[in-house]
């Protein structure tokens, strides 16, 4: 079937409104990787122009359109233990100082969040990590995890928690056999007792007010602000600082860095401390 050509005017109309309703900088660069992903999303809804399709996203009023736009063009893919450097640093150094801490306050609610979660393997890993550390300590603290992301497609394949044999070659066999069954054509399923200590829920980072009634001891929000600009990048790093405890812990991605200033003091290679 012949692909629907996309004018500049009609690129940059969509570019605006990707880039007002959640940061993400779409380049001249995308406008071809654009096009294609939102071929299906045309067809199925019989528009034949992108103008249309814009119309229809602008004057939608339940936000679905929004919603599948996103889902069409943010990337989800990933895979367990990406990036290991951050889940070792964590395991070993943060983790232990957490508890440590968080004893003498006679406290044991740990608090996490994973910001652009995808598909889930980032959350997944961590949970299955404490774990494996805490062993049958586990059990005796609150330590579940939020997991956001802007895409309903990838929190609903990250809740079915079942994931092809190419996403799991980072983990350990002790790891894989401990927390995960086969199913058919050798994908692997999480126990049951992995996937309720992560609680999914959309959230868009853009979002001006971030509403958290309790601040986290560390945040993940790696491989999500590549897509951003310098001033929406800054904004969302002091956003981010304010739903962090003194002393909490920020790992980014290892090509993404934050400015070290009045909220954050650079920790290691994309791992960030608030002040």
């Amino acid at each position: 079937m012949k692909e629907l050509k996309i004018t500049n005017q009609e690129y940059h109309k969509l570019r605006d409104i990707v880039y007002e309703n959640f940061g993400i900088n779409l380049t001249e660069a995308k406008k071809q990787l654009l096009v294609s992903r939102l071929q299906g999303v045309l067809r199925k809804y019989g528009f034949k122009n992108f103008e249309s399709y814009y119309q229809y996203v602008v004057h939608n009023r339940d936000g679905n359109a929004l919603s599948e736009l996103i889902d069409q063009i943010s990337t989800s893919y990933t895979f367990f233990y990406r990036e290991k450097e951050h889940f070792d640093f964590f395991i070993n150094t943060v983790l232990s100082e957490i508890t440590d801490k968080l004893r003498q306050e006679n406290s044991n609610d740990i608090r996490l969040w994973c910001a652009g979660c995808a598909t889930g393997e980032e959350p997944y890993t961590i949970i299955m990590l404490m774990m494996n550390y805490l062993k049958e300590r586990y059990n005796s603290w609150n330590s579940g995890i939020l997991a956001t992301d802007i895409s309903n497609e990838a929190l609903d394949y990250a809740k079915e928690a079942v994931y092809p044999k190419d996403r799991m070659g980072q983990l350990s066999q002790d790891i894989v056999k401990k927390y995960f069954t086969i199913v058919k054509d050798e994908d692997y399923k999480l126990i049951d007792r992995v996937i309720k200590e992560v609680t999914f829920r959309r959230f868009n980072l853009m979002n001006t007010d971030f509403p958290f009634k309790t601040k986290f001891h560390v945040i993940f929000c790696r491989n999500v602000m590549i897509y951003f600009d310098a001033k929406t990048r800054s904004e969302l790093i002091n956003r981010l600082a304010d739903v962090l405890l003194p002393g909490g812990y920020l790992f980014v991605g290892h090509s993404e860095s934050v400015e070290t200033n009045y909220n954050f003091e650079y920790v290691r290679h994309a791992v960030y401390r608030k002040k």
